[in-house]
């Protein structure tokens, strides 16, 4: 069976197109309704996410032309412009490429846990939608199981490797149990929007966003079950909270020393962890100074994320070596399954022409024919049987110069091994 991968991610495709390339929920029947018809293909399931969207198929033939079409159809897109952003991995390759986004070797940010998640979806919404069969779910289940290889194996998954991500992950050193924490983003970009999923994914759950406009404060806060501010009423809130995280566009500091010391003698010298991503600085460097404050800079976790990238790095290469093992377990499987449908289909053959042989002696002995010659007459007519298709295609190759066929025969019926056994002319005299 043919295996196919078609797709798109942040490599290859802008924005632009990846977000219309996009399958929403509500068209994910038709989705797969009409590529299965439109590809040929037994066998599909569809990857969605904001960074790709992937095709995976199964069947006889290799369709990728036809998916491209259906695919921008599909879309409403240009043909001529999704395939010049689109990539195609076939077989083995194929095989590989599932396992690399798997693992997040193929992410915008080495070794990110989340697409783990994403490709299970993926799978569970293909089989509700009755679209893979036993190829599929028998790929999907080794991918994930390498995946977790590599996540209990390697340090892929370990170490921060984004800002925001680092900003999170450094607040851990001064709070144990962050569902404990009130967080202030101060902000409401993608950075900020980003620090605050990670927030949540660290157990806050008490969020307060501050903005120049109140109404993106509120859109990012609502998505967690928190409060949206305007900037300056942050001081009216600071000592309310334990995290603080900026990342604006202004040109001034948003937060004094003056305000953090008032607000520290509120919370009687209950710490606060700060970070600053913003250039300029969104934070008085002042404020540093004070006791029971950790305030850090966007300059104080570059080095631990490039820290943690050589680390990663270091860890992909580890994480490589296990995916071309559970490439290389896949193909054996595959092997395997196609030797023993093989051999069931060679013994339905050798019995159908035993029966037949047999029916004919089986009326050769009820005619009355003496049954030495009846058992010698099945003996001759069934090897003859056995052999015979055997020995025309033998012939064939060695006409076509295909002399591996012939090495075959000899290895599968042990022919240099009766040819060693068998006894010299004087011997036998």
């Amino acid at each position: 069976m043919a295996l196919l991968t078609l797709g798109i991610n942040h490599r290859t495709a802008p924005v632009e197109i990846r977000e219309r390339v996009a399958f929403t929920p509500e068209r994910m029947a038709e989705a797969f309704s009409e590529l299965r018809a439109a590809s040929g293909a037994s066998e599909a399931a569809i990857l969605s996410t904001c960074n790709r969207t992937e095709l995976y198929l199964a069947g006889d033939d290799d369709c990728a032309p036809t998916v491209l079409r259906w695919l921008a159809g599909f879309h409403e897109l240009d043909v001529a412009d999704l395939e010049e952003v689109l990539y195609v991995h076939r077989d083995s390759e194929a095989v590989r490429h599932m396992m690399r986004v798997a693992a997040g070797l193929d992410s915008m940010v080495l070794g990110e846990p989340q697409i783990f998640g994403q490709l299970k979806d993926a799978y569970s919404l293909a089989r509700e939608h009755g679209a893979t069969g036993s190829f599929l779910s028998r790929l999907f289940e080794q991918t994930f199981s390498v995946a977790k290889r590599v996540r209990t194996q390697t340090a892929i998954g370990e170490n921060p490797v984004s800002v925001a991500y680092a900003s999170v992950s450094m607040a851990h050193h001064i709070f144990a149990d962050m569902s404990r924490n009130k967080a202030l983003l101060i902000g409401a970009g993608k950075t900020i929007e980003l620090v605050s999923r990670h927030l949540a994914d660290a157990g806050v759950r008490d969020f307060l966003v501050a903005n120049r406009t109140l109404e993106r404060a509120q859109a990012l806060a609502e998505l967690h079950g928190g409060k949206g501010i305007v900037l300056s009423e942050i001081p009216d809130h600071l000592a309310d909270v334990d995290i603080i995280i900026s990342s604006t566009a202004s040109p001034l500091p948003i937060l004094g020393k003056g305000a953090v010391e008032r607000a520290l003698k509120k919370r009687k010298h209950r710490p606060f962890f700060m970070v600053d991503i913003a250039v300029p600085r969104d934070i008085e460097p002042e404020v540093g100074s004070l006791a029971d404050v950790y305030l850090y800079t966007v300059d104080d976790l570059r080095q631990v994320i490039e820290e943690n990238i050589r680390s990663r790095e270091g860890a992909a290469r580890e994480a490589e070596n296990l995916i071309s093992s559970g490439v290389q377990e896949f193909l054996d499987q595959l092997r395997a399954l196609d030797a023993v449908s093989t051999l069931k289909v060679f013994r339905q053959r050798a019995e159908l022409l035993r029966d037949i042989e047999s029916e004919k002696a089986l009326r050769a002995l009820r005619n009355g024919v003496d049954p030495e010659t009846v058992l010698r007459s099945l003996a001759r007519g069934l090897t003859n049987k056995l052999l015979h298709q055997p020995s025309v295609q033998v012939r064939k190759a060695m006409a076509e110069g295909r002399t591996e066929v012939t090495e075959c025969l000899r290895e599968l019926y042990q022919l240099d091994a009766l040819e060693a056994d068998e006894p010299t002319t004087t011997e036998k005299l």
